[in-house]
Parts: C-alpha cells; sequence; structure tokens
C-alpha cells in the first residue's frame, strides 16, 4: 500500500509556497507516495485523518494558526505520522503558537543580510543515512539564525557571523541548518533552506529534502507493532479550543 502524504501550503507568497508544495510533491511521488495537497489549514481540522497519515509537510510562513489544529498535529506526530519542512514554512510559521515551535525544534528570529548572503553549509560529522556521502556546499541565499531546541540532532551547520550586525561581538557561532528529532514517536526533520523555489531545486538540497521526507516517513511503520510508552498526548499549556 502507497504511504499517505499531506501536504499544506500558504502564508507568506515571497516563499513561493505553491511552487514548493509542487516540487515535494514531486519528490513524493517518484518515490511512490500518494500525496494531497492542499493550500488551506483546515486540512488539520480532522484529528483521524492526520493520524492515518505517514507523512506531513507544512509550507506555511507566518500567519495564525487555530490552537486545536496544532493539538490535531502534534498528536499525529506523537503517534508516529513524520513531520518534515524546510526554511519559514515550518520553522518561521504560526509565530504566536509555542507549542508549533516545541514540536519543530527551533524558530526563525533574524536573517543578517537579508537574501543574497554566500555562505556555506557544513556537514557534520555523522553516521546519519540522511548526509551520507554530501559534501558541504555553498548557496547564495537567506542564512537563518533560528533559536534551536538543545535536544535535536543537528546534521548540517553553518557559521555567523557572515555579514555585519549586532550579533558580531558575540564571536563566531555554529547554527544548526539541518535537524532531526523526536515528537512521542513521529520523526520530525527540518532544513533551513529554502527561502526561494530555485534554492530547493539545487540537486544537493532536493536529495536532502528527500532523504529527510522518507526518514520522516518511515516512523510510522517501525513503531506500529511495538509502540513504546515513551508519551503523552501533549496538548500544551493552553485550554483554549481555538
Amino acid at each position: 500500500m502507497k504511504k499517505q502524504a499531506l501536504i499544506v501550503w500558504g502564508g507568506w507568497d515571497g516563499h513561493e509556497p505553491d511552487q514548493a508544495a509542487d516540487h515535494f510533491r514531486g519528490i513524493l511521488e517518484r518515490e511512490g507516495f500518494a500525496v494531497e495537497v492542499s493550500d488551506t489549514l483546515e486540512s488539520f481540522a480532522d484529528p483521524e485523518k492526520l493520524k492515518s497519515l505517514d507523512l506531513i509537510i507544512p509550507i506555511w510562513t507566518m500567519g495564525k494558526i487555530p490552537k486545536r489544529y496544532v493539538r490535531n498535529v502534534s498528536e499525529a506526530v506523537q503517534g508516529g505520522v513524520g513531520l518534515a519542512g524546510c526554511h519559514g514554512g515550518m520553522c518561521d510559521a504560526f509565530r504566536e503558537n509555542v507549542d508549533w515551535q516545541f514540536m519543530t525544534g527551533g524558530n526563525w528570529v533574524a536573517h543578517p543580510g537579508n537574501d543574497g548572503v554566500e555562505y556555506v553549509v557544513h556537514i557534520k560529522q555523522s553516521s546519519s543515512p540522511l548526509t551520507a556521502g554530501i559534501e558541504d556546499f555553498t548557496v547564495r541565499s537567506e542564512q537563518y539564525y533560528l533559536h534551536v531546541d538543545p535536544a535535536v540532532e543537528v546534521l548540517a551547520v553553518t557559521r555567523f557571523p557572515t555579514v555585519p550586525g549586532p550579533h558580531m561581538l558575540n564571536g563566531p557561532v555554529e547554527m544548526p541548518v539541518i535537524w532531526t528529532k523526536r515528537w512521542g514517536v513521529g520523526r520530525v526533520y527540518y532544513c533551513s533552506l529554502g527561502h526561494k523555489a530555485n534554492i530547493l531545486r539545487m540537486p544537493v538540497v532536493t536529495e536532502l529534502m528527500r532523504r529527510g521526507f522518507l526518514w520522516a516517513a518511515e516512523g510510522k511503520a517501525l513503531y506500529a507493532d511495538n509502540n513504546p510508552v515513551i508519551y503523552t498526548n501533549y496538548t500544551g499549556m493552553g485550554d483554549s479550543p481555538d
């Protein structure tokens, strides 16, 4: 049976979310997925449907989301559904919702120099198949400065400062570009690249996203027969049904 993926795109048009969604759909369909593409957050309204999926890909920069939709996604991922995304579409989404940030592993705070900054993505030495055989590479785009969950496993980094800014006197720091984490038994994958669709179409970025999608989507099957009790259905601090 085909794995089931849901791509939900929208939010700020500057990130070309429709083009990103089309590119990601192509990646998944070539891997044999059945893919639903939606341009409404109402796709997160049905918790049972979300739990039936293998992979959720949000591409929604900024905007607001009802709390119950975040709870629905959170509970699906806690139960094994994969969550994967890139750039502002996943970690600059729904800035007012800290539960979303907790689940995804980080949130955007700045891109010093804005678009057009040339920087190197350094692949961390690890045994992860997600980056096996991939060398360091250079991009010219936004360089994301993020606040990052210390629980994530970092697979690639970039170095700051690259351009002048108020962060410079802090000295050199390594900023995660690609990470994975667990949310319940679900697998979460994030890559900060992808300000424009042309960056996502770079062969190395396409390959990194392909591997991330497949890895995240495998989690549900791995835990289907032996789901350890290592989580509860975390629903955040708010009690509002909104």
